[in-house]
């Protein structure tokens, strides 16, 4: 009996049941407005029993009620109302569009203050939700003394992008169910999808999902933020900008319209690119069985969050660049804070590890390219040939010579051979593997590519050096080595 099956196997039931956490007495942390940003039905999710948590990532739960939910019905002219997610509507389309005319109306001047305030306060706002949401709470990449967590948990507010929790927990999911349904922002269904159509559609309450975000509810600045968090967000998305551009410049309106309502648009669709256009533009140079992308213009855009493929692969490295000339503000500004002792327990993965996974995807892209190529007959489809066979196929083939255990049939080479016609003459019916390896010549990669086209036949003791030819060539004959 083999050493695996005596090894007891881990329940996958139960460890689906660690995976979400519900093996906790988790704090029940609630605010009485929704979550914004986002849809309720979405992370509402009721305690499974064991057999149903260990439901694959693809495979729907179970709908207890016999009628279809609104997300799997068609659009129609009479309930095209109720596929919307009206709150995240208003939200995320309706208050920017307003936003978007009033300023090109005319109403509200754009002055030169209020714009630098608008961009600085922008990127305090995308900053706090990179660094704070996403790198320090939703992945654990690093840790934060309390006075930056809580610099993060308020101005990250001013983005308007939900509370901590409800985002760490989304993005936890997000990275747990990646392209499957129960990705709550899935790029295979689409761009638009990924990038706002997820927030304004009622999503199928079969593909609720849950994870673990117990050190989430631990924390006593999640806690806080969430359940206060409308109050924070409507003070620090509009009622500050409003004040400080107005004590300051005078500008009260401008304050409410630039640093307010259209940063907020803008952080938001800078943000949003970070779930479509991260899956969609650039290179997988560490892995590309999923989506995830690296991009240094999708990087600008999202204060170096960008190199996508990178991060889903090494997603608690607190780095997304990690070449010196990538373009990672958010890593820098986390070093900073380290510096400053405000950051620490920054996560790396090891370079080789990194290296690791950049040697398979290219490896994996030279084995696809390989495959599209004619190597020439392949070892495991050649006849085996004796000593006395091979004398015997002489008698009709005289053209045949042996090299590296490998019988070769060269009478359409023999007029093309650069060494001569007398030189390859002198080799038929002989093994000239020596002379073909240094005694006469030190053939070239190339001349053994030429040779692999004429192959016929195995000799019966050549078969190690004919493995040893494949292997150097890069033919891949490890499976079949035994049956040579």
């Amino acid at each position: 009996m083999s050493t695996l099956t005596q090894v007891e196997s881990l329940d996958v039931s139960q460890a689906n049941v660690l995976a979400q956490g519900l093996n906790k007495k988790n704090e029940r942390v609630v605010n009485g407005f929704g979550s914004l940003m986002g849809s309720k039905e979405m992370v509402d999710f009721n305690k499974p029993t064991s057999s149903s948590s260990s439901s694959s990532h693809s495979q729907p739960q179970s709908q207890s009620q016999s009628q279809k939910h609104i997300s799997e019905q068609p659009w129609t002219f009479n309930n095209w109302h109720n596929h919307i997610n009206w709150l995240n509507m208003v939200l995320v389309v309706f208050i920017p569009t307003l936003g978007w005319i009033t300023a090109f109306s005319g109403l509200v001047p754009l002055h030169r203050n209020t714009l630098l305030f608008a961009a600085a306060y922008y990127v305090l706002g995308g900053v706090c939700v990179t660094a704070g949401y996403h790198r320090l709470w939703s992945h654990r990449a690093y840790s934060a003394r309390w006075p930056l967590r809580l610099f993060f948990g308020i101005f990250g507010s001013a983005s308007v992008q939900g509370s901590i929790k409800w985002w760490g927990h989304s993005h936890r999911i997000h990275h747990r169910y990646t392209d499957t349904p129960r990705d709550p922002y899935d790029a295979r269904q689409g761009l638009w999808y990924s990038h706002m159509g997820w927030m304004l559609v009622k999503p199928n309450p079969k593909y609720k999902a849950r994870a673990d975000i117990q050190d989430l509810n631990d924390d006593w600045i999640v806690r806080f933020q969430h359940r206060h968090y409308v109050t924070i967000m409507i003070i620090t998305a509009f009622v500050i900008p409003s004040l400080v551009t107005g004590y300051f410049f005078n500008d009260y309106l401008g304050g409410f319209l630039y640093a307010g309502i259209l940063r907020v648009f803008a952080i938001q669709q800078a943000t949003f690119c970070i779930n479509s256009m991260a899956h969609y533009i650039g290179a997988q140079p560490f892995d590309d069985k999923r989506t995830p992308r690296d991009n240094w213009m999708t990087a600008i855009v999202t204060f170096g969050e960008g190199y996508h493929n990178f991060h889903h692969e090494f997603p608690s490295d607190y780095r997304n660049a990690i070449k010196w000339y990538q373009y990672d503000p958010t890593k820098m500004f986390i070093y900073a804070n380290y510096i400053f002792g405000m950051a620490f327990d920054l996560k790396k993965f090891s370079q080789n590890a990194i290296e690791q996974a950049l040697i398979q995807q290219q490896q994996k892209k030279i084995d696809a390219k390989s495959a599209k190529l004619n190597w020439g007959p392949r070892l495991t489809d050649l006849p085996v040939w004796s000593k006395d066979q091979f004398l015997e196929n002489l008698k009709s083939d005289p053209e045949l010579v042996v090299i590296s255990g490998v019988v070769h049939n060269v009478k359409n080479y023999i007029n093309d051979h650069p060494g001569g016609k007398t030189l390859i003459k002198s080799a038929l019916g002989k093994d000239a593997t020596s002379a073909f390896n240094g005694g006469v010549y030190r053939h070239s990669n190339a001349a053994q590519n030429v040779l692999a086209d004429f192959r016929v036949a195995l000799l019966d003791d050549g078969k190690e050096s004919a493995l040893k030819l494949a292997a150097k060539r890069g033919e891949h004959y490890y499976d079949e080595k035994k049956s040579l």
